[in-house]
């Protein structure tokens, strides 16, 4: 859902005046439901200082942008639109959080510079994004360990452990003789049995036999002395077939089979641990990043409208399609005869949560609470 964070210059009038303005022209028109965003009394420091805070705010809200992005996909990913409808913010709703914003003083106090203060709030989400990477990293390698074992077990002939269908009477290991496996394809097969015994010298003839087959591969097999393995290999080689490496299962079938089970539990609950994390660490870090966009309203509206502070904010929320109507009813109410009008120049391109790029003689900051996509 799409959210508009802007600061209305009050001229000379109250503000709870200004707010009645704003209802009056705006929400009684249907053209979007408003919401009062009340700034705490923050620290402003020197003018240099606010004006060095807006270019870092900027690519801080950037960063941040980028990190819920990930932990949003990553959420989609575990647990599709149904786990993504769940996420909370301190108890509530996304939506409801952004309607109903409160500063955590807390866990910002507002007598700490607000410098300190953004930096406490970027230390905190790079400290999460840190986080995400181990466990991201650590789900993906087991995924990645059951895949094989999976592909081993159930793949084609030509990937799976063929421990699983050679049985001991297929194999033939004395002092002198051998017994290879090969893979072939099974359009091969009438060839494989014309010329297996020519590929090399010392192999006994008849000595093939069929152990298993699937769609597309059929697995052989063909005694012959040791000492022509090598030559065997590459004879076979260049005609196509792949001699596959036979290793007795040293625990057994079973217990194979049991480890499996165990792995295939463990990744889902690595994936379910790493679902319930990524929402808890949503919260926490959505909660900062809507401290940091309104700390950056603060300084946008000191920068805009001066000292001391003379701006009534609000949060607004558009209805469908209005959105052209709803900047033309602002700007005819709260223009005040502006020719020079405050410009967010966030880098973000219109591809994260604050991608405004339009001029307007108010400060106005976008937020889209359900953004994923435009993040590597």
């Amino acid at each position: 859902m799409v959210y508009w964070l802007v600061s209305l210059h009050l001229h000379n009038k109250r503000r709870d005046a200004i707010w009645e303005l704003l209802q009056e022209r705006t929400s009684a028109s249907m053209l979007c439901t408003n919401f009062k965003l009340d700034i705490p009394e923050l620290r402003i420091g020197t003018l240099d200082s606010l004006m060095a805070l807006s270019d870092e705010l900027s690519k801080t809200s950037n960063m941040v942008e980028g990190v819920i992005a990930k932990v949003r996909r990553q959420i989609n990913e575990s647990g599709g639109a149904k786990a993504l409808a769940t996420l909370t913010v301190e108890g509530a709703s996304t939506d409801v959080y952004v309607q109903r914003f409160k500063w955590d003083e807390a866990k910002f106090p507002t007598r700490r510079l607000l410098k300190e203060t953004v930096d406490k709030m970027a230390e905190l989400v790079s400290r999460v994004e840190d986080d995400l990477k181990v466990k991201v990293s650590e789900y993906n390698n087991l995924k990645s360990q059951l895949s094989q074992v999976t592909r081993k077990a159930q793949g084609s002939l030509a990937v799976r452990d063929i421990s699983t269908v050679v049985k001991p009477q297929h194999v033939i290991d004395t002092e002198h003789l051998a017994t290879l496996f090969v893979v072939v394809s099974k359009f091969s097969l009438k060839e494989w049995e014309d010329g297996y015994a020519k590929m090399a010298n010392f192999v006994v003839p008849k000595s093939s036999a069929l152990v298993a087959e699937d769609n597309d591969y059929a697995l052989v097999t063909v005694v012959l002395f040791k000492r022509v393995i090598d030559d065997f290999k590459a004879a076979a080689r260049s005609k196509g077939y792949q001699v596959r490496e036979y290793n007795p299962p040293a625990e057994g079938l079973e217990l194979s089979q049991a480890q499996t089970e165990q792995l295939k539990r463990d990744v889902e609950q690595r994936k379910l641990a790493l679902e319930q994390w990524c929402k808890t660490a949503y919260g926490e870090i959505f909660s900062c990043y809507m401290h940091i966009l309104v700390v950056r309203l603060f300084v946008e509206s000191i920068l805009r409208y001066g000292l001391p502070p003379t701006f009534q904010a609000a949060v607004v929320r558009p209805q469908d399609k209005a959105e052209n109507k709803l900047r033309a009813e602002l700007e005819a109410t709260f223009g005040g005869g502006k020719t020079h009008y405050w410009k967010d120049d966030g880098s973000s391109l219109g591809a994260g949560l604050v991608s405004d790029t339009e001029l307007h003689p108010y400060v106005s900051l976008t937020v889209n609470t359900d953004i994923m996509a435009g993040y590597a």
